[in-house]
């Protein structure tokens, strides 16, 4: 028997949804608009973090020495800040190295290398600070500024200190302002979807206002009332998931197109695939969440039974 009012119930609430005709449309095209955005924070969330690893990859410190410091004090100096807890590798490179370096870069400058004939080389070494991790190098930094590489005088043999923080910061502001313009898009979103499906289930519940007279006299129970209702709720939410799911994978790939060489080298299009079970049950679940509630809602509205 209760195998039998299941399907009847489920029957009923197809029955409704295509009654509904345009209005169940509606419902279908706003939660897709909402779980597409759902889904594309969820791949533009991967982007950005993927962005932001790889800023912090390239992130170090540079150490430059003066001219004078005596190469025996900048190794000795380079195996003081490779013991220093946080640090993950110091390379070393020489004045020549620098100085060849540099020449390379301003081959085509007649000045600058008639210069450098005169005055021969001067620059000094160099040292570059790779962290174990991003958050160390703040305390690498500190480290450096404290007038910790002194030469035998007193004098520091650093010239210039170059770190790369403000990058990182700044792109860790934009995320943080991104998610949070983002989160704000997808609830107000969600909120409109809330009220369209509430009002397609009122609307159906209207129209078959004579049937649940007629079901309420035979002596109906509220479940099977009820039910129809809730399955509407759930086939709008269903389609609009799968129609999101559906969309995003192109998206994906025309992102990656547009951002090759550009951006972050995180294939989008792979990563959907690659999470493609763990993006069906985000939108899924969302998609039916979404639908149950407002249909919920306006069973509680509009049938006081």
């Amino acid at each position: 028997m209760w195998l039998a009012n299941i399907k009847r119930i489920i029957k009923s609430g197809f029955v409704n949804f295509w009654r509904s005709g345009l209005v169940s449309l509606s419902s279908v095209i706003v939660l897709t608009v909402t779980l597409f955005t759902i889904g594309g924070l969820l791949l533009g969330q991967a982007f950005l973090s993927a962005s932001l690893d790889e800023i912090k990859a390239k992130v170090d410190i540079s150490v430059s020495f003066q001219p004078t410091a005596t190469e025996e004090a900048v190794l000795a100096f380079q195996k003081t800040l490779q013991a220093r807890p946080g640090v993950k590798q110091v390379t070393y490179r020489s004045r020549e190295e620098e100085f060849n370096d540099f020449k390379t870069r301003n081959q085509d400058n007649a000045l600058i290398m008639q210069s450098l004939q005169e005055v021969g080389n001067p620059l000094g070494a160099r040292l570059n600070i790779e962290a174990t991790d991003p958050s160390q190098y703040e305390s690498i930094a500190s480290f450096l500024y404290d007038d910790s590489a002194l030469a035998a005088g007193g004098q520091s043999i650093i010239y210039q200190i170059n770190f790369k923080k403000t990058s990182v910061d700044a792109l860790s502001a934009i995320i943080d302002t991104t998610q949070r313009v983002s989160l704000a898009i997808a609830l107000f979103l969600i909120f409109i979807s809330l009220i369209v499906t509430f009002n397609t289930v009122s609307l159906a519940i209207y129209v078959s206002r004579e049937e649940i007279s007629v079901m309420r006299l035979v002596g109906a129970n509220n479940p099977y009332i009820r039910g129809p209702f809730i399955v509407e709720g759930l086939i709008a939410g269903l389609f609009a998931s799968l129609l999101a799911l559906f969309l995003l994978y192109p998206t994906a790939i025309w992102l990656h197109n547009a951002t090759a060489g550009v951006a972050a080298s995180i294939n989008l299009a792979t990563y959907y695939l690659e999470h493609f079970t763990f993006l069906t049950l985000v939108l899924i679940v969302s998609g039916l969440f979404i639908s149950v509630l407002a249909s919920v809602l306006a069973i509680r509205k509009h049938l006081r039974i």
